[in-house]
């Protein structure tokens, strides 16, 4: 009788550990899930820091082009190298409108 309870204690420890697995891997799943949750939170944040980063930038580039257009001599030289710059980005503009 003995060799008849051992394969049905197996079964039971083996159907145990089974329950046990799927378990375990609900609760990974479900952690699984909360991450990508964070992660796309994080992602958004993100996307939002560098969206405000460029408009700082902007912000910061026409503060500095109006400081030179203010007219001070001590700017004459940045003024003359925006402007240059500027033409240089409008001429690289036509370039493409007229491609």
């Amino acid at each position: 009788m003995k060799m008849a309870d051992d394969p049905k204690k197996l079964l039971n420890v083996l159907e145990a550990r089974v329950r046990q697995l799927m378990f375990l891997c609900d609760n990974l799943e479900e952690q699984k899930q909360d991450l990508l949750l964070k992660l796309d939170e994080k992602e958004a944040q993100l996307m939002k820091v560098i969206h405000e980063k460029e408009e700082y930038s902007t912000k910061y580039l026409n503060l500095k082009a109006a400081h030179a257009l203010s007219g001070e001599p001590t700017d004459m030289k940045e003024t003359k190298l925006r402007f240059n710059k500027l033409v240089r980005e409008i001429d690289k503009c036509i370039a493409l409108l007229n491609e």
